[in-house]
């Protein structure tokens, strides 16, 4: 139920200093309203520049900068949702792109030729879900993809014809497969599959006309993904706990099965890589630290990295040139949001490009501070403390901001939503509980079984350290959040009711039983793991009872506010009306937002400024 860090957008149309010793209200609408350019890319020849911004109507649509003239003109017309998605094609002359319907998930593949500015819809296929997942130089005209076109449960891969439309099935997944990898040469030749243990399997095959095999298989308690085939087609690069707390970065050779250590940190996982496009070595992989860095592999790019990474700013590589000579890189960081540069490699010069919000540059954020605490059982939990400047860290009313998942994490960044709330002056506490990732498999399997246990405990735990550190008035901390942490929202005022004065809940779902039972066909894979890690619906029905809020919805009675999206596929609208038709039935209020073109996560600024508007008025009544 992964939430986007960005699942909603909030604002105020107040842009007025305060009195002496106040810090300036920063307006709603540059915080949470679309940024004015950003997720540059340059073209694979390295002429033009693409990037997202808004039209005359304020939808994000993607724009096209000439490099040599300097001319920029919108080549996309999504009149509705706005694109937050897109890649070049490798002739230079098409971009590619991902829409659904109003929040449903079921996106399609979209290809605009920049001359004629056409669009057509390369599946248009209803109720499908479209995932790319290999696109390469070697074959520029055939995108390989993920659609569940003849089994909703199941997704088989496709190739995609660029030039004429054709859809072909390349890969039918017999197995319930979850993950399909392409080598070099854009042939599914491995695969990753959960058994009915919840144990991850992964199977490859030495060339196409070679029998499956199964290569390597770890229990339900290891963590891991696969990340990409060796260039010469050998083995297998795959991120895993295996032999190791931390997720690292291992070479699993398909002759043998034999592994081999390349890169780990002994406190958290490693995540997220960067393969150059051509040669198709992995160059460099990230560590999710208490700020995130990078671990170079390849030297080739060692003296780059070794220019470009600053103490106190994030890196990103987000784009180069099929020649290598110029990349496009993002920095960001808590106090600032992301800045976009070209990277000459020759020259070894950095060009400004542009600000995605240049307006937020005028305003002061609060730095996001790394914290730790011991929770009531003895485990270290870890955590970011956010608080309002220009005023003394005591008494403050605060809010437990609690993360999406809730197999994610809260990461070091600047988040529209804590700077925010830490504007309007509120301490902002977001715990990695027990059951988030990067910190190990130890870490993760602490959560197992435990939604509405240990993991909320964590989180009063977390309440209780902001009251030792005497940052928080008791009698005003609030608990938030999205997707799980709705959930979390929920649990705390049903199940703890006197602990928190408010709380405001989004597409959080009320009962575990109903959330799994009408759960996506295609999440049918994934169920094993949710037996393990949630339990298992079929056999457990009262124990996931006993750990939905639905069922002690008789308790709340503390001010509740729920925000829904009417088409949300993941935590379905029935998990916020049943909840507020029993709040209701046992004479308490609640306050319920349905916003009808939304899913799970909030996409156009004009609902997430209305949702933002609610919620600051919720925590004026209720919290100041």
């Amino acid at each position: 139920m992964t939430m986007k860090a960005t699942f909603f957008a909030l604002s105020l149309a107040c842009n007025c200093a305060c009195s002496p010793g106040h810090e300036t209200l920063i307006p709603k609408e540059i915080l949470f309203g679309n940024p004015e350019k950003y997720e540059p890319t340059l073209s694979p020849d390295g002429t033009k520049l693409g990037f997202l911004a808004p039209d005359e109507k304020n939808v994000l649509n993607i724009w096209v900068k000439d490099l040599a003239t300097s001319k920029e003109e919108k080549i996309s017309s999504d009149e509705k949702r706005g694109i937050r998605f897109y890649l070049w094609q490798y002739d230079a002359q098409h971009v590619l792109y991902l829409q659904d319907k109003d929040g449903d998930e079921n996106f399609h593949l979209y290809q605009t030729n920049l001359a004629t500015k056409e669009t057509r819809c390369l599946t248009p296929f209803p109720e499908v879900i479209v995932s790319p997942i290999s696109y390469l130089p070697e074959n520029p005209n055939q995108i390989l993809t993920l659609m569940n076109l003849q089994n909703p449960a199941l997704l088989d891969v496709y190739g995609i014809d660029l030039t004429t439309g054709e859809v072909e099935l390349v890969h039918k997944n017999t197995d319930g497969s979850f993950q399909f990898l392409a080598d070099t040469h854009s042939q599914i030749r491995a695969s990753a599959r959960y058994g009915e243990s919840g144990e991850t399997i992964i199977s490859a095959r030495a060339d196409l006309n070679s029998e499956w095999k199964e290569l390597i298989r770890w229990s339900p308690e290891e963590s891991g993904s696969l990340v990409s085939f060796t260039p010469d087609g050998t083995g297998l690069y795959m991120v895993s706990s295996l032999e190791a707390n931390t997720a690292r970065l291992i070479r699993v050779d398909l002759a043998d099965g034999s592994k081999t250590a390349i890169a780990e940190d002994p406190n958290y996982d490693l995540f997220g890589f960067i393969a150059n496009p051509i040669s198709h070595k992995l160059e460099a992989i990230r560590v999710n630290r208490e700020k995130p860095e990078w671990i170079v592999l390849d030297p080739g790019i060692e003296e780059d990295f070794s220019l470009l990474q600053k103490k106190d700013e994030s890196l990103s590589l987000l784009s180069r040139d099929l020649e290598d000579k110029r990349w496009i890189i993002e920095y960001a960081a808590d106090t600032h949001g992301s800045r976009y540069y070209l990277y000459d490699r020759e020259t070894k010069k950095t060009e400004f490009l542009f600000a995605a919000k240049p307006q937020l540059e005028q305003y002061s954020l609060s730095p996001m501070q790394p914290i730790s605490f011991t929770a009531r059982d003895g485990m270290t939990l870890h955590g970011y403390l956010t608080l309002p400047k220009e005023k003394e860290a005591k008494d403050l009313p605060a809010i437990l901001f609690v993360h999406g998942g809730p197999w994610a994490r809260d990461n070091w960044g600047c988040h529209p939503v804590v700077q925010w709330l830490a504007n309007r002056g509120y301490a902002v506490l977001q715990v990695n509980f027990r059951g988030s990732v990067g910190y190990g498999k130890d870490y993760l399997n602490a959560g197992n079984r435990e939604w509405g246990g240990k993991m909320h405990t964590d989180i009063l735990d977390g309440k209780q350290w902001l009251l030792d550190q005497q940052i928080a008035d008791p009698k005003r901390i609030a608990i938030a959040g999205g997707s799980y942490g709705g959930y979390e929202t929920l649990v705390a005022l049903a199940f703890t009711p006197q602990e928190f004065c408010c709380g405001v809940d989004i597409v959080g779902p009320s009962n575990i039983v109903s959330l799994l039972e009408n759960a996506p066909p295609y999440w049918r894979p994934f169920m094993a793991i949710f037996n393990t890690r949630v339990g298992n619906v079929e056999t457990e029905r009262e124990f996931l009872e006993s750990r939905s809020p639905l069922f002690k919805a008789d308790q709340i009675c503390r001010p509740l506010l729920i925000i829904q999206g009417a088409n949300d596929p993941r935590v379905k609208q029935a998990e916020s009306d049943q909840i507020v038709e029993a709040i209701r039935k046992n004479g308490k209020e609640v306050e319920y937002r349905l916003i009808d073109d939304e899913g799970h996560g909030f996409a156009r600024p004009e609902n997430m400024l209305s949702c933002i508007e609610l919620w600051e008025q919720f925590l004026e009544k209720h919290l100041k």
